[in-house]
């Protein structure tokens, strides 16, 4: 996920639970040390806001990553894979801990800045030009929320033929029916764009087929 000062004017914006006012901050603790909290700081918050993003939520959000150290900046959504707003699924671990952690309860149009400590980052090892034991800060601004497909409601009901597998065709029925019944009706690149990113994050053994296993709704009491 180059050097700089902390907060550049240029943003690229990831893609969410406490009521807080604009500009307000609070910690989430994981563990009783100060070193296992994430420090939010809404930076801002649209007057009307809708679903607030919740474990199983489908996000779609930009954002950037600093190191908290020198401000020097790691990763901008912008302008990594050709700038497309990333897509992924709150609370299974497709984003690092304190992302997770972080996003809960944002909505649509809201940005934050998460102060995330290594533990709930990138660890003792460190990644790519992430240090070891390095507190990071990202700036996220959410894009979209929506029901995800990782409930197992929902399972049932992409899952079609009840083979206990899904394809594409039946998750992309699926997200077509929740953002139609949300009045927000998307073209195909658009649903063609989630599949990609669902699929490869989800289909671990890569046979074009999401198993029950592999979207861990039967090893996880809320998926």
């Amino acid at each position: 996920m180059q050097s700089g000062t902390m907060w550049k004017l240029v943003r690229c914006s990831v893609l969410v639970v406490l009521f807080s006012r604009l500009g307000s901050c609070w910690s989430w603790s994981g563990a009783d040390e100060p070193r296992d909290q994430v420090q939010i700081e809404v930076l801002f918050r649209p007057e009307e806001c809708g679903r607030r993003a919740q474990r199983g939520d489908l996000i779609n959000a930009h954002y950037d990553g600093f190191l908290a150290k020198d401000g020097s900046q790691f990763y901008c959504s912008r302008s990594d894979k050709q700038g497309h707003p990333q897509w992924f699924v709150l609370g299974v671990g497709q984003i690092i801990k304190g992302l997770d952690i972080g996003i809960m309860e944002m909505c649509a149009g809201e940005r934050r800045k998460l102060t995330v400590p290594a533990a709930l980052a990138f660890g003792e090892a460190g990644k790519g030009p992430v240090p070891p034991n390095a507190t990071v800060v990202f700036e996220v601004e959410v894009l979209s929320v929506s029901k995800g497909p990782r409930t197992m409601e929902a399972f049932g009901r992409m899952d079609l033929d009840k083979d206990r597998s899904l394809n594409k065709a039946e998750v992309k029925e699926y997200l077509k029916l929740e953002y139609e019944k949300g009045g927000k009706p998307r073209d195909e690149p658009f649903y063609e764009k989630i599949l990609a990113d669902i699929f490869r994050k989800s289909d671990h053994d890569q046979d074009g087929l999401i198993s029950a296993k592999e979207y861990n709704i039967y090893e996880r009491d809320e998926l």
